[in-house]
C-alpha cells in the first residue's frame, strides 16, 4: 500500500470505530403518555425531557403512535427527534380494519404518518386493528372482510416503501387466538407480517413462544414489557414472563425482528427510580438478553 492509502485506511477504520452500530431495539412512546396522564400535565409541556431522557439512555430510535402526530405535537416531535439525532424505522397508527370506511381512514392515515417520519428512515407501519366495543368477539364476515382489508392495507403500504406489521392487543387472544390466527392464515406473507406483544400474548391466556413459533418468518417486530403477577415493571427488566426463553427462540429460528420496549405504568406499579434510569436499565437489559 502507498502511504496515502495507508493513511486513508487508517482514517476509514477511526470513523468506522466512531460510528455506533446501529441497534434494533426501540422505545414506545406509549409509556410518555402514559407518565404525562400519571402526572395530569400536558404531554407538550414534557416532551423536552422526555427526548433528553432517551437519547441519554442509550436509545437510538422510537416507536412513537399516531397520537404524536396531531396537529398540537406534530411540530414539536419532529423538531425534537432531528435534534436528539433519533431514528424511527416502525410507526404505529391504530385503527378499524372490519369495516371498509373504518379501513380507508386508517390506510389514509398510515400513508400520512409514514410520509412524515420517512425523514427518519421508517419502514414500516404497525397497525393493530380496532376491537369491537367491549372486546365482543367479531363474527366470521367480519373477519373475512377485515383479512381483505388488511391484504389491501399491505399492498398499498408495500408502494410507498412500508411493510404492514400487524399488533396485537387481549382481545385477539380469545378463544384460542381466533382473530390472531385468522389473520396468520388469511393475510398475504409478501404483504403483511406480525408484531408480536409478548405480554399481551400471555395476558390473553396465549404461549407466546407457541405463537412466535408458529408464525416464524412472519414476525418482524416484538413489543416487551414484564409484569409481577398483573402489575408491570417500572423498568423493562425480570419478571413473571421468561423472556430468556423468547430470547433462545428468535435465536434457533434465525429471527432478528425490531424489538420494541413498550413500559406501560399502572396505578399500583411501584416507582422508585428516576425515569431516565429505568430506561437505561431497560435498555441495557435488552440489549444483554437479546444482543440486538
Amino acid at each position: 500500500m502507498t502511504r496515502r492509502q495507508i493513511i486513508l485506511a487508517g482514517c476509514a477504520g477511526l470513523l468506522r470505530a466512531k460510528t455506533p452500530k446501529k441497534s434494533r431495539i426501540s422505545l414506545e412512546g406509549y409509556i410518555w403518555q402514559n407518565l404525562a396522564a400519571r402526572e395530569k400535565r400536558p404531554l407538550t409541556d414534557m416532551l423536552k425531557d422526555l427526548y433528553a431522557a432517551t437519547a441519554k439512555a442509550g436509545f437510538q430510535n422510537l416507536e412513537l403512535n399516531n397520537g404524536f402526530f396531531t396537529p398540537a405535537l406534530k411540530d414539536q416531535v419532529v423538531e425534537l427527534t432531528r435534534t436528539h439525532k433519533l431514528l424511527m424505522p416502525s410507526v404505529y397508527v391504530g385503527g378499524g380494519m372490519h369495516e371498509e370506511a373504518a379501513a380507508e381512514k386508517t390506510i389514509a392515515r398510515a400513508l400520512e404518518i409514514g410520509a412524515i417520519c420517512k425523514e427518519f428512515e421508517c419502514t414500516a407501519i404497525v397497525n393493530n386493528p380496532d376491537s369491537k366495543p367491549k372486546n365482543a368477539l367479531k363474527t366470521d364476515e367480519e373477519l373475512t372482510l377485515q383479512a381483505k382489508l388488511v391484504n389491501r392495507m399491505g399492498r398499498v403500504l408495500a408502494d410507498k416503501g412500508f411493510q404492514l406489521r400487524l399488533h396485537h392487543h387481549t382481545a385477539e387472544m380469545m378463544e384460542n387466538a381466533r382473530e390472531w390466527r385468522h389473520l396468520l392464515r388469511n393475510t398475504d406473507p409478501k404483504f403483511v407480517s406480525l408484531c408480536l406483544d409478548i405480554e399481551h400474548a400471555q395476558h390473553g391466556g396465549a404461549d407466546p413462544d407457541a405463537l412466535l413459533r408458529e408464525a416464524g418468518r412472519r414476525v418482524t417486530e416484538v413489543h416487551l414489557r414484564n409484569k409481577i403477577k398483573e402489575t408491570p415493571t417500572q423498568a423493562f427488566e425480570e419478571g413473571d414472563i421468561d423472556y430468556a426463553k423468547i430470547a433462545a427462540t428468535l435465536k434457533q429460528l434465525k429471527l432478528k425482528p425490531l424489538i420494541v420496549i413498550e413500559l406501560a405504568y399502572h396505578s399500583d406499579t411501584p416507582i422508585s427510580r428516576e425515569f431516565g434510569e429505568n430506561l437505561r436499565i431497560s435498555n441495557a437489559y435488552t440489549e444483554q438478553l437479546f444482543g440486538a
